[in-house]
């Protein structure tokens, strides 16, 4: 199953990126794997469901081919809506809408 997912700028170290597209592919497993791009650099990584919270939330964790990484946490709201944080390594901040 893929979601995309939309990072909105939240701090003003994220405000020059604009908004972000995001895709998030689940495995049904609770586990899938995270990408997005960030100013020309691409992320790849992994997303996790956080257990003993009935599946609902999770971490989703990225590698940039240039050396950044970024981090989010998440929590879904039903099977295919959520919403989150992420926090890249330069210090900006992201609200994540997860979903369409």
């Amino acid at each position: 199953m893929t979601f995309t997912a939309r990072l909105y700028p939240a701090n003003a170290a994220a405000s020059s990126y604009g908004v972000v597209g995001a895709v998030v592919t689940n495995d049904l497993n609770g586990r899938g794997t995270f990408s997005t791009t960030i100013n020309g650099e691409s992320f790849t990584g992994e997303a996790t469901r956080t257990t003993g919270t009935g599946a609902r939330q999770g971490v989703a964790n990225g590698a940039g081919n240039r050396g950044s990484f970024i981090n989010c946490r998440y929590q879904m709201n039903s099977a295919t809506l959520g919403t989150g944080q992420c926090s890249l390594s330069n210090g900006a901040q992201f609200t994540m809408h997860v979903g369409s």
